[in-house]
């Protein structure tokens, strides 16, 4: 049987105890790799294009993750992480 996807109101999935600080960081991790997937990506040979996939699809992912970290941080400059 397939698992349910957790809805937002399901509280007891979630334990609510992240603070500014474990953002801000995990924010900062996000743009390190997301940065070096960049890296990787202009560095691999036009050749390869299968690891240059690999590193322009890790990177376009953390961009969601960076968007959405800033957004929960109150970036101004964020209006919505999904567009």
């Amino acid at each position: 049987m397939a698992k349910e996807l957790s809805d937002h109101s399901d509280s007891e999935h979630f334990s609510y105890n992240r603070d500014w600080e474990d953002i801000e960081n995990m924010l900062k991790r996000a743009e390190v790799v997301m940065n070096h997937h960049y890296t990787e990506y202009l560095n691999t040979h036009k050749d390869d294009k299968k690891r240059k996939m690999f590193h322009a699809r890790n990177y376009k992912a953390l961009q969601g993750v960076v968007k959405t970290l800033r957004w929960c941080l109150g970036d101004k400059n964020v209006k919505n992480p999904l567009s």
